[in-house]
C-alpha cells in the first residue's frame, strides 16, 4: 500500500504541480497581455509624433510649392505686360521731360479752344446784337399800333 500512497501521492503532487504551474502561466500571460496593452496605449503618442512630423514636412513642400508657383506666375504676368508695352511702343517709363512737353501741348491746345471761343462768341454777339437791333424798332411799331387802338 505504500507503493500505492506513494503512487496517488506522486500522482498528486504532479497535478498540484500542474495546477502550480498552469496558474504561473496564467499570470505571465496576463503580465505579457498587459504589457502588449500598455505599449498599444503608448503608440499613439508616438503616431501623433509621427504624423505631425509628416504632416510638417508636406507643409513645408506645399510652402515651396506655393513660392515657386507664385514666381513664375509673377514673372508671367511681368512677360504679358511686357508684350503689351512693346505692341504699344510704350516700353521706357515716362520721363520728366515728356510730361512737361505733353503739358505745353494740353496748354497750346487750351489757348486755341479758348480764342476759337472768344470768335465765336464775337459772331454770336454780332448777330444777337443785329436781333437786337431789330427788336427795339418791333417795339416801337407794336406801341404805335396799340396808341392808335
Amino acid at each position: 500500500m505504500s507503493d500505492e500512497k506513494s503512487k496517488v501521492s506522486d500522482k498528486a503532487s504532479e497535478i498540484a504541480k500542474n495546477i502550480w504551474l498552469a496558474g504561473v502561466g496564467a499570470y505571465g500571460r496576463a503580465v505579457d497581455e498587459a504589457q502588449g496593452r500598455l505599449e498599444k496605449a503608448m503608440e499613439p503618442p508616438k503616431l501623433f509624433r509621427d504624423l505631425v512630423k509628416a504632416g510638417s514636412a508636406l507643409e513645408e513642400d506645399a510652402r515651396h510649392a506655393l513660392e515657386t508657383s507664385s514666381a513664375s506666375a509673377k514673372s508671367s504676368v511681368e512677360q504679358r505686360i511686357s508684350r503689351v508695352r512693346e505692341n504699344f511702343h510704350m516700353q521706357r517709363p515716362a520721363r520728366i521731360e515728356d510730361i512737361v512737353a505733353l503739358q505745353k501741348k494740353v496748354d497750346q491746345l487750351s489757348r486755341k479752344v479758348d480764342k476759337l471761343t472768344r470768335a465765336l462768341a464775337e459772331q454770336t454777339g454780332k448777330e444777337g446784337g443785329a436781333a437786337r437791333k431789330k427788336t427795339p424798332a418791333a417795339t416801337k411799331k407794336a406801341t404805335t399800333r396799340s396808341k392808335k387802338a
